[in-house]
């Protein structure tokens, strides 16, 4: 019973007939209004029309003509002198007439007056009309029995209460089909939901147009589509991670037991225990990228804006790194286009220039040059490029840099020691920001990482 379309079914339901109720009251009152009005001026009329007679001919004749008349049918006809004094009737009066006649007013209007319109519980409608011609003067009684007028307010009211009770069961047939329609496809929606929580990532739902529910439909494949994304990439980078302690791990623990063995030279035993340091360090980078990345999904960490001035900022991080690229044989050039202030974390800035500085630093040749390029955007934000005369990186990789361990020419990045977690840091730290990262590069040209902040 909680089922939408159930719920959907019944508040259609009750809403529809709610107003259909109302919209049938107002429409049986008006039509039993207008019946009754129409009953009381047909009276009227009848009367009006004696009164026109008698005064243009008044008579004896003309009395009996009218009550003979009256006699034949569903009226009756009462006149009277000016002191209510019955003169003539079309059928003997009963008591309640006579009270009525007794009761009536004594000025009217030209148009006569109705004096009993209680249909509900007399037996009688009645109304009077006032004539006068040639010292003949006196009032038109017309009476007509109640009955047949409640026998038909007593129809009206059976066939509107079978038209309301017909329209409740039609109004519930369609509401009950048009809910179960809507329903539908919320119903292969919840159903492909379900899919999802058991790892079927496969869900088809049927295109519903452009409306709400089509949207939603849309939205769920989107959502089949981006899980089953984090699920591939969540196993791959479990089985990269692993891969990536692996190897180092195995070094070590290799290297270890060469080591400590009694009978090779001490020169030998140094050499294997620095290939052990450098191992050991790769692994604690590795893990250190990885506890740096685990903070920023968790958003445990916070970006401290302060105003920085540029000049200085980026000349103190040159002077800092550029010891680094003399010992490798490189050149490091800081080009400042503009003087401007802007707002960034000092700490996570300089994060984001050691991690490029140190890629350049890493797949650049002795000889090559890199050049950090500060200037002001045209939308006044600061612009920071670096270009490296490095190795570069083909055009089918490089819109996967950015992706978590991912690592161009991997055999060539372990020899340069790279983690392929790097870029990743960056990217994140850049959009945490509200600024973006942009790349170019060229195999054997070099590489161009372009930030704006």
């Amino acid at each position: 019973m909680n089922k939408i379309s159930t719920k959907l079914a019944a508040y259609f339901t009750i809403a529809v007939f709610i107003m259909e109720g109302l919209l049938m009251l107002y429409l049986h009152d008006n039509i039993i209004d207008a019946r009754i009005q129409e009953e009381f001026q047909s009276i009227l009329s009848r009367g009006n029309s004696h009164r026109d007679v008698l005064e243009d001919r008044y008579s004896n004749t003309t009395l009996h003509h009218i009550a003979l008349m009256e006699s034949k049918t569903e009226t009756e006809v009462v006149i009277t002198d000016k002191n209510h004094q019955v003169i003539i009737s079309s059928k003997k009066l009963t008591k309640g007439m006579r009270e009525l006649i007794n009761d009536s007013p004594r000025s009217l209007p030209r148009e006569g007056r109705v004096i009993e319109a209680n249909w509900k519980d007399m037996n009688y409608l009645a109304t009077v009309t006032a004539f006068e011609k040639d010292g003949n003067a006196g009032y038109v009684y017309m009476f007509k029995s109640a009955t047949p007028l409640r026998n038909l307010i007593s129809k009206l009211n059976g066939h509107f209460l079978l038209a309301g009770i017909m329209s409740l069961i039609i109004l519930a047939c369609i509401h009950i089909l048009l809910s179960k329609i809507l329903t539908r496809p919320l119903i292969r929606m919840k159903q492909a939901t379900e899919e999802l929580s058991k790892g079927n990532f496969e869900v088809k739902l049927p295109h519903l147009g452009k409306d709400e529910l089509g949207e939603l439909a849309a939205s769920i494949k989107t959502l089949a589509n981006d899980l089953e994304t984090i699920q591939h990439d969540r196993s791959e980078f479990l089985a990269t991670i692993s891969h990536e302690l692996r190897t180092p791990l195995t070094y070590v623990l290799g290297y270890t037991n060469v080591a400590l063995r009694e009978e090779i030279s001490e020169s030998e035993r140094k050499e294997y225990l620095t290939i052990i340091q450098e191992e050991s360090k790769t692994i604690v980078t590795l893990i250190e990228n990885l506890f740096e990345l685990a903070k920023i999904d968790k958003n445990n960490f916070s970006i401290q804006l302060e105003e920085i001035q540029l000049s200085p900022y980026f000349q103190k991080i040159i002077k800092k790194i550029t010891p680094a690229f003399k010992s490798e044989g490189m050149n490091l050039i800081l080009s400042i286009k503009d003087s401007f202030s802007f707002h960034a974390d000092p700490i996570r800035l300089e994060q984001i220039i050691m991690n490029l500085l140190d890629n350049s630093l890493k797949y650049s040749k002795a000889g090559s040059t890199t050049t950090v390029l500060v200037r002001q955007h045209v939308t006044g934000k600061m612009a920071l490029t670096i270009i490296d005369q490095g190795i570069g990186i083909s055009a089918e990789e490089l819109p996967q840099v950015f992706n978590r361990l991912y690592r161009v020419e991997k055999s060539r990045s372990r020899e340069f020691g790279g983690s392929g977690l790097g870029l990743s840091i960056v990217k994140e730290l850049v959009e945490a920001h509200g600024g973006n990262i942009s790349m170019k590069s060229e195999p054997n040209k070099g590489t161009s990482i372009t930030i704006i902040i």
